[in-house]
């Protein structure tokens, strides 16, 4: 007779929901390229709003975009739904990991910061962000903590510079 399986706890299940929606590489990349499309938008925009209402609206076209080559690549072998599910499940995190950059445009617009300072901030969101997610895969790997430290900062340094070349081949 099998002992009984406990259900996961919050905190297990918290880290689930976490890693599903920020921790993929679906995340990490729409989160670079939301910050970019943001840094772009921030030279053109006469409202943080406008600027909000781009970027989103260009990082919408890239998630239905990764939907479509999801379901493209896998529909003959899992069917058009399951493909078009699966990919919508998997690009998820291209959405969500924006989120804390869009609250930021959404308070810097009710606030009434500058375009460039809304931007700025932007920035600096997505390089904690980024600096938490490096942080994290460290501590994933066993680092002591300045590993994880130094592991986290190059992590978000590395993603700035990513934005930033985006922005310079704009």
């Amino acid at each position: 007779m099998s002992a009984p399986v406990e259900a996961p706890s919050g905190w297990t299940r918290l880290k689930a929901w976490f890693d599903v929606r920020f921790r993929s590489p679906a995340a990490i990349y729409g989160l670079i390229v939301f910050a970019a499309f943001v840094t772009i938008a921030d030279d053109h925009a006469e409202s943080v709003w406008e600027v909000l209402l781009t970027s989103t609206g260009s990082l919408f076209v890239f998630f239905i975009a990764h939907v479509f080559a999801h379901t493209l690549t896998e529909h003959a072998t899992h069917g058009l739904r399951h493909a078009t599910r699966e990919g919508m499940r998997h690009g998820a995190g291209m959405l969500y990991a924006s989120v804390p950059a869009m609250l930021v445009l959404v308070w810097a617009g009710a606030t009434g910061v500058s375009v460039s300072d809304a931007a700025e901030l932007c920035g600096w969101t997505t390089f904690l962000v980024l600096a938490l997610l490096g942080y994290s895969a460290y501590r994933r790997r066993g680092a002591g903590l300045l590993g994880r430290l130094l592991g986290g900062f190059a992590t978000a340094c590395l993603g700035i510079f990513i934005v930033l070349l985006e922005l310079v081949i704009h």
